[in-house]
C-alpha cells in the first residue's frame, strides 16, 4: 500500500508534466498513423495543397480541441452576455486581464498542434509531398538538373526509383523538413524553459507554500464535489417527493444566482490578503459582500493551477 500511495503522489505532483506528456504521445501516435494509413500524395500539380492540409489542418484541429477541453475557457466566457444584457468582460475585469487570461488558455492549446508539426517535419512525408510541388522548393532543388527535374519532382513521393534522376532530390526535402522540425522543436522547449523560470522568478510566493498551495485545491475541489453532489441529491430527493406526495416542501438553503457567480469569477491574487482561491475570497469577504471581493489583484501566470484545479471539467 505503502509503493501505492508513492506512485499516486508521484502522479498528483506531476499531473502537469505527465498530462502534456500524454497529449504529445497520444498527437505523435496519431501523426504515424495518418503518415502511413490515410496518407496518400496525388504526385501531380495538387501536391502543395495536399501536404499542407495534412500538415496544418490537423494541427489546428488540435488547437481548437485545446480550447474546448481547458476549463478555463469556459470558466472566462460563461455569463460574459446573458439573456437582456450587453456582452462585457465586467465579471473578470478589465478587458486586458480578459486578454492576458486568454493568452495563457492559448499557450496551453498549442502543445498538441506543435507537436502534431514537429513529429510530421520529422518525418517527412508531408512535406515532402507539400514541397514537391512548391514552385520555389522546385527551383531550388532543381537548379542545375535539367529541364525534365520539375516534372519528376512532383512524382517522388509516390516512386522512389525516381531519386536516381534526381541525384540528391528526394534528400534534400527530407532533409529541410527534418532541419525545420528540430529548429521547432529546440525553440519550444527554449522558450518554455524561458517563460517557466521567469514564471517561477516572479512568483509571489516560496516554493513551499505553493506546494502547500496545490494541496490545499486539490483538497477543495474534492470536498466542493462531494458537498455539491450531497446537495444536489437531497435537492432533488425533496422535489421529487413533494411531486409525488402532493405536498409543500421544507425549507432548503441553496446559494442565489449572485453567490454562483461571485465564486464563478477568475482567481487573481491580492498581495495585502492571503485567498487561496475564490472559494476562500468569497468566504473571508462575508460572502462576497465586502467591498474586498471587488478589489482587482494580479494575474500571476505560476498561480494558473488554481482556476485549473478541476482537471475533469469541460465545456461539455
Amino acid at each position: 500500500m505503502d509503493r501505492l500511495h508513492q506512485v499516486l503522489n508521484f502522479f498528483i505532483c506531476h499531473q502537469t508534466i505527465l498530462g502534456y506528456s500524454i497529449v504529445s504521445l497520444l498527437t505523435a501516435a496519431s501523426e504515424y498513423i495518418f503518415s502511413s494509413v490515410v496518407f496518400k500524395c496525388p504526385c501531380d500539380s495538387g501536391n502543395m495543397l495536399y501536404g499542407s492540409v495534412f500538415l496544418l489542418v490537423p494541427a489546428f484541429i488540435l488547437f481548437l480541441l485545446g480550447f474546448m477541453v481547458n476549463a478555463r475557457t469556459w470558466r472566462l466566457l460563461t455569463g460574459i452576455c446573458p439573456p437582456q444584457e450587453r456582452c462585457s468582460c465586467s465579471p473578470w475585469g478589465s478587458c486586458p486581464r480578459c486578454c492576458l487570461m486568454l493568452m495563457l488558455v492559448t499557450t496551453r492549446a498549442l502543445v498538441a498542434p506543435f507537436t502534431w508539426i514537429a513529429v510530421a517535419l520529422l518525418n517527412a512525408t508531408f512535406y515532402e509531398c507539400a514541397a514537391s510541388g512548391n514552385s520555389m522548393i522546385k527551383s531550388f532543388v532543381c537548379k542545375d538538373k535539367g529541364p525534365d527535374c520539375d516534372k519528376l519532382l512532383v512524382k517522388i513521393p509516390c516512386d522512389k526509383t525516381l531519386l536516381k534522376n534526381i541525384p540528391d532530390g528526394s534528400l534534400s526535402l527530407q532533409a529541410q523538413s527534418q532541419l525545420i522540425g528540430w529548429f521547432l522543436i529546440a525553440s519550444i522547449m527554449i522558450v518554455a524553459l524561458i517563460s517557466t523560470c521567469v514564471s517561477r522568478c516572479c512568483s509571489p510566493v516560496s516554493y513551499l507554500q505553493l506546494k502547500f498551495w496545490q494541496i490545499y485545491m486539490k483538497k477543495e475541489v474534492e470536498h466542493f464535489e462531494n458537498k455539491a453532489t450531497e446537495h444536489a441529491t437531497r435537492l432533488a430527493e425533496i422535489n421529487t417527493n413533494c411531486f409525488f406526495e402532493a405536498t409543500d416542501p421544507v425549507p432548503f438553503q441553496t446559494p442565489s444566482n449572485e453567490d454562483w457567480k461571485k465564486i464563478s469569477v477568475l482567481y487573481t491574487f491580492n498581495p495585502q490578503e492571503q485567498y487561496y482561491s475564490t472559494m476562500h475570497k468569497y468566504v473571508k469577504t462575508n460572502r462576497g459582500n465586502n467591498v474586498k471581493f471587488n478589489e482587482e489583484g494580479l494575474i500571476v501566470p505560476v498561480l494558473g493551477f488554481v482556476d485549473e484545479a478541476n482537471r475533469s471539467e469541460s465545456g461539455f
